[in-house]
């Protein structure tokens, strides 16, 4: 025998067209349209379209019911400081004129005990306001401001410029930048 016509036993093995295919092997066999997967249909495109388009709908839905509510939230927060802050506004009102009445009596009484008593209550009030966010005014020597100031007598006045806040009869009394009571004032004419 020669050389070149002897086969080895392996590649007789592999080049053999009588050696059965594996059954497992992808490819082999018969072909079963069973196997095969069918094309969805148009119909079930369509409805699944729909179904998607339907989730995204309720998603812009629950976006928007949680914008609408983070909204709410916050003007109600907004309207509960507001309505916090008018309250305050409305007790310190009241205690206004307590206030200046401790301040009349403490300007005609004496320099005694009692007298440095009241002042210091006085003060106690004062530093209570202004921690509650009140601040007292007196515009001596500025320009007269209707918004803040209320004229009671205008008078001539030699060493003031025309429309000067001269002399201050009550401080004025602002929560948080607005004014409360405006301070009543005599004006240079």
């Amino acid at each position: 025998m020669s050389d070149e016509h002897v086969i080895d036993a392996a590649e007789k093995d592999d080049f053999s067209a009588a050696a059965p295919p594996d059954p497992e092997a992808p490819g082999t066999g018969e072909t079963s349209f069973a196997d095969a997967e069918a094309p969805a249909a148009a119909g079930e495109r369509r409805e699944a379209e729909a179904a998607e388009d339907e989730v995204a709908k309720w998603k812009d839905v629950a976006h928007r019911k949680a914008a609408e509510f983070d909204n709410f939230r916050k003007r109600m927060a907004r309207e509960n400081a507001s309505a916090a802050e008018r309250g305050a506004a409305k007790l310190v009102k009241e205690l206004l004129p307590a206030l200046d009445h401790f301040e009349l009596a403490l300007k005609s009484a004496g320099d005694d005990e009692v007298s440095k008593g009241f002042a210091l209550i006085r003060d106690e009030l004062v530093a209570a306001l202004e921690r509650a966010g009140v601040q007292r005014f007196s515009p001596e020597g500025e320009p007269f401001d209707p918004a803040e100031h209320e004229a009671m007598v205008a008078r001539p006045a030699e060493d003031a410029d025309p429309g000067t806040v001269v002399e201050v009869y009550q401080q004025g009394y602002r929560i948080n930048g607005t004014v409360l009571r405006p301070a009543r004032v005599v004006v240079a004419e």
